[in-house]
């Protein structure tokens, strides 16, 4: 049976996205942020590590791309997506008292912006490493009020004072299973491509050159985003997911392309897509 690390603690949306795809026989195991998740992958602890990677919202979590990026090779060998509705929680003995600390999930915050700022205007937002930290950290008496899902309201014994607090009803966040390279999945017809993509010869054009290979192949790319090296100030590398497998022969050959243009590119995965939530 296969072990799991996933983005804890207990009550996190990762949690509850993870269990749709486990079964009871399933170890899963809670870390404390997306980077220790990985690295129980790396060192042995687990099999497979699961967390977000995007929101239709907020976009890219850009921790879990910079892991994947760059570290010990892992990568993506299957998705889910989970939607996703904000509560806000207080302690049950606190019904009434002032909010003047609030804890959450910065993805969970820029979510729900409009209501603090209409409800809640001079409280002070405390970021954590989960909703559900945000959560566990309420009733350990940190904060007077917190931001999570319901499900974590229930774990943790707080009373929710405001449900689906967030600004757009319809928010649905997307989680990779992570593990080392070995067998890709076989295609499916339905799949999605990820690479990241590394130019160190930096010139006028050179993005242009990688996306001309994948138009010039009929390749359609659903998202691309520049990150960071941390080598120099303003040295770039670039993520991108196209769709296709990467047997498909047009796919092949737009990454082969690719590698003309790049100095390096680092494969993520090739796996099966579930649902469209990229414009």
């Amino acid at each position: 049976m296969p072990t799991y690390a996933y983005l804890g603690p207990s009550g996190t949306f990762t949690e509850q996205a993870l269990r749709k795809i486990t079964t009871n026989k399933d170890v899963i195991t809670p870390y404390a942020n997306v980077t220790a998740a990985l690295d129980a992958v790396r060192n042995g602890k687990a099999d497979k590590a699961f967390v977000p990677i995007e929101n239709s919202v907020e976009g890219v979590v850009a921790r879990t791309l910079d892991e994947l990026a760059v570290g010990e090779p892992l990568v993506v060998s299957a998705e889910t997506t989970l939607p996703v509705a904000f509560a806000l929680m207080i302690l049950p003995e606190n019904d009434g008292k002032p909010i003047s600390r609030i804890a959450t999930h910065p993805h969970a915050e820029a979510q729900c912006r409009t209501y603090v700022a209409s409800n809640l205007p001079g409280a002070e937002v405390i970021e954590a490493p989960s909703t559900a930290a945000a959560a566990k950290g309420l009733k350990e008496g940190n904060y007077d009020a917190a931001i999570a899902s319901e499900i974590a309201a229930e774990k943790y014994g707080l009373k929710i004072i405001a449900s689906d607090i967030g600004d757009n009803q319809g928010a649905v966040t997307r989680f990779v299973v992570v593990e080392k390279p070995g067998v890709t999945p076989a295609p499916t017809g339905n799949d999605r491509t990820s690479l990241a993509t590394f130019i160190d010869n930096d010139h006028a054009g050179a993005l242009l050159e990688i996306l001309t290979e994948f138009a010039k192949h009929q390749v359609n790319l659903t998202f691309i985003q520049s990150r960071p090296t941390g080598r120099q100030l303003g040295h770039y590398h670039f993520i991108i997911d196209v769709e296709g497998h990467i047997n498909d022969p047009k796919v092949a050959a737009a990454i082969e392309g690719v590698r003309n243009v790049c100095d390096e590119i680092r494969m993520l995965g090739s796996y099966p897509r579930v649902g469209r939530i990229h414009a």
